[in-house]
């Protein structure tokens, strides 16, 4: 009787114990990639949710999206932004492989797509204090010379600052340029710059999307203090063969793509070439015969992307991508010759697994190398002079997703490196005269990490992660734990807290002189001298969305503790020396800051206005009287206006206008003369005072426009995009110097003025652009 009454309230208890615990109600997983239904290329963060409830999950950097959910028959919204919404009907009464293609809208037809609202994702999102690029946007911003940058559009972000006019060096949050990880399909690129930081090495139309973490870092990542910057390439078309280029004022540029394997298969090659050196050769032909003609230097910049993807069944993936660049300065005269170059080398083999509906992981074999070398050559002596840092990578990453309210991540990565350290060299013709100097050290650095994003409840997200890495140089062995923390809180649908703290370890360290202009890095390892650089930061902020979301508002405050920095002594030589460790002087660093950001993603106006007010210090005991100073690149405010707008279906128009605090430098409290023999001065050398960078070059601002009209013509799509750089022609200071005034005989110097020197005044660029 007591058995039989137990089994009828079992029954009737059943259903409310489902509902309570979904977790023992029958579940089935639907998993599968998103696609674009034009190329094949992968959809990264394309949202897939139940249209009933919401309940929903996005792809991650492959595609690939896995979604838990009770046994029944659903329907599912698959959206990203600039892309029709696909509906699915599906019956769940077993796990479900659901492969989705999405028809991407042109931008003439913009009132056409529907929900695909990422400006609702970032409210959703845990992750705060990051930075998307699409080279959908980077092409329709105006761009200095006509090429289009995507670090220069990440430097119109606040929080992040550029080193000086034109220059595509990144300062993120009172960190330094070698303190931010680019990575370009998983490969570290080491010098992210050509032309001397003028422009970055990546070409806009290989590459696929840009994400730039400025705090809350992700586990997976580790290495550097300040950001990461993470480059994808496009994977090609693998629909049929098409093509796309560019010429410009100074550089051409084509891109190659298609099928190997229809639907299986696809590849990618994409090249650039500036053509300065093919004017000034022809220039330096015709002059050559002028008596005290000076030849002009010639110089050129390359590089080339390549990417090969093959899907080997339903589960297995293989991607096989590089990228190598180089600039080349030549200078020839008589019997004297200069030849240097630099430049990055990469190279990623990736193998993509599906263990089954909610496990994925990625393998990668990396090779990432930088190097520089500098030859000279008088007569019958040559010099030369180079450095190098090449890297050895293994690492292998997993998404597991249990089900709903986790989504895990964890994996292990093994870098080996390889320096050659100031690799010099004298020698004659003859062999009576070669001497050589150098080093060669070697590094091993490790890391493994854990993360879980968990939706603790309709309002609470946390993303809990830990990083354990470690590094191993010269015996000596350096581990660090490093905690990552992030939580969102919901006050309504449209408002969002957000919190953030996160530690970095950063092992090797880039030697260069502030001074100077050229690309001569030296990238040096941690060892018994020289210990690890360390940051904490903490982050907190709050986003709105506002009008029916169309427009997000956030505002973010943090601040960043920076230990064991690293910078030079007075009079430190950097080149020819096997003892760099004794030039080190060692200190802290610390910055605090506001960001404020407002945001349209979508409609025939679209754009953002970013503003930081920040402050940044440094602290060496043998800098400054040991007092704490602002670096170079600290700036109180820092401004930015950007409007994209589509005036017809032919006609898109944009404006950027920008505005910073000038950088701070040191001036000179005084100086001497050394006089020869018959009182004649014949050098000047300037005393500076002990407190550095107390002066401020003049407040920078510039406004530049655009303008891109397409054409429709039988063979495909082309347009002319035309820019206006520093449209109001301001002269903003690039750096300042003393001028000296001497007497009308020319014989004494009176007085020494203080004069500024501006690069770039208005400057007007046609491109035209194509794509069969």
């Amino acid at each position: 009787m007591k058995k039989a009454f137990y089994a009828h309230l079992f029954v009737l208890a059943l259903p409310v114990l489902l509902a309570t615990f979904p977790a023992f109600a029958q579940r089935a997983t639907v998993s599968g990639h998103v696609k674009d239904a034009a190329t094949g290329e992968d959809l990264i963060g394309a949202g897939i949710a139940v249209r009933a409830t919401g309940q929903g999950t996005a792809t991650n950097a492959y595609g690939f999206y896995s979604l838990t959910l009770p046994a029944d028959s659903v329907t599912l919204v698959i959206s990203y932004l600039g892309y029709t919404d696909e509906i699915k009907a599906v019956r769940l009464n077993k796990n479900l492989v659901l492969d989705v293609a999405l028809v991407s809208q042109s931008r003439q037809l913009r009132e056409v797509v529907v929900s695909a609202n990422s400006l609702r994702e970032k409210i959703n999102a845990t992750q705060m204090s990051v930075e998307q690029i699409t080279t959908r946007e980077a092409k329709l911003i105006p761009a200095i010379f006509g090429e289009v940058d995507i670090l220069k559009v990440l430097q119109l972000k606040p929080g992040i600052k550029s080193g000086g006019e034109g220059t595509s060096g990144l300062y993120v949050r009172g960190g330094g340029p070698d303190q931010n990880l680019v990575v370009l399909d998983e490969a570290v690129v080491y010098n992210a710059n050509h032309l001397f930081g003028f422009f970055s090495v990546f070409n806009s139309d290989a590459v696929k999307g840009v994400d730039l973490y400025k705090g809350d870092f992700p586990a997976q990542f580790g290495g550097r203090l300040s950001s990461v910057v993470d480059v994808k390439l496009r994977d090609g078309n693998a629909k049929k063969f098409a093509g796309s280029g560019g010429l410009g004022l100074i550089s051409s540029r084509l891109t190659l793509e298609g099928p190997l394997v229809k639907d299986k298969s696809s590849f990618m090659v994409a090249g650039r070439r500036t053509y300065f050196d093919l004017f000034t050769r022809q220039y330096n032909r015709a002059n050559a015969n002028k008596e005290d003609f000076n030849p002009i230097p010639n110089y050129h910049f390359y590089d080339l992307n390549a990417k090969v993807n093959y899907r080997l069944g339903e589960r297995d993936r293989l991607y096989a991508s590089g990228y190598f660049g180089r600039d080349v300065f030549e200078f020839n005269q008589d019997r004297f010759k200069v030849n240097f170059d630099w430049g990055n080398t990469t190279a990623t083999l990736r193998w993509n697994h599906v263990f089954g509906p909610r496990l994925f992981a990625n393998t990668s074999l990396i090779l990432s190398d930088y190097q520089y070398n500098i030859r000279n050559r008088l007569d019958v002596f040559s010099f030369s002079l180079g450095s190098r840092i090449t890297d050895y990578t293994a690492k292998v990453d997993f998404d597991y997703l249990p089900n709903n309210r986790h989504t895990l991540k964890f994996g292990a990565q093994y870098t080996h490196h390889r320096f050659g350290i100031g690799r010099f060299r004298f020698a004659s013709d003859d062999g009576r005269l070669d001497i050589k100097q150098g080093q060669d050290l070697q590094g091993t650095e490790v890391g493994a990490y854990l993360n879980d994003d968990v939706n603790l409840s309709g309002r609470l997200r946390l993303n809990a992660g830990l990083r354990l890495s470690g590094f191993v140089n010269e015996g000596k062995t350096f581990g660090g734990v490093e905690p990552r923390l992030a939580a969102r809180y919901k006050l309504t649908e449209n408002t969002s807290l957000k919190a953030s703290a996160a530690r970095m370890y950063q092992y090797v360290h880039l030697v260069a002189n502030s001074g100077a202009s050229l690309p001569t890095d030296v990238w040096y390892p941690s060892n018994r001298v020289v210990d690890p650089q360390r940051s904490d930061q903490v982050a907190g902020g709050v986003s709105f969305l506002l009008f029916d979301g169309k427009f997000l508002l956030t505002n973010e405050g943090y601040y960043k503790w920076m230990r064991r920095q690293i910078d030079f002594r007075d009079g430190a030589n950097l080149f020819v020396n096997d003892n760099l460790d004794a030039e080190f002087v060692f200190g802290r660093g610390w910055s605090y800051g506001n960001e404020l950001y407002f945001e349209k993603k979508e409609g025939r106006t679209t754009g953002w206005v970013g503003y930081t007010l920040s402050w940044t210090y440094r602290q060496f005991a043998d800098i400054s009287g040991g007092e704490p100073f602002f670096p170079r690149y600290d700036r109180r405010h820092d401004a930015s206006v950007v409007v994209m707008h589509e005036l017809s279906k032919r006609i898109s128009l944009s404006a950027t206008w920008v505005y910073n605090t000038g950088n701070a430098y040191s001036l000179p409290a005084g100086r001497f003369t050394l006089q020869d023999v018959n009182g004649v001065p014949f050098r000047v050398i300037p005393v500076y005072p002990d407190q550095r960078n107390t002066e401020r070059l003049a407040p920078y601002s510039r406004l530049d426009l655009g303008l891109v009209w397409r054409f429709k013509p039988r063979w495909g799509e082309s347009d002319l995009t035309f820019s206006v750089y520093n449209a109001y022609n301001r002269r903003n200071a690039f750096f300042v110097f003393f001028d000296e005034v001497r007497n009308d005989e020319d014989t004494v110097i009176t007085e020494f003025q203080l004069k500024q020197v501006s690069l770039f005044p208005i400057i007007g660029t046609l491109t035209y652009n194509f794509k069969f």
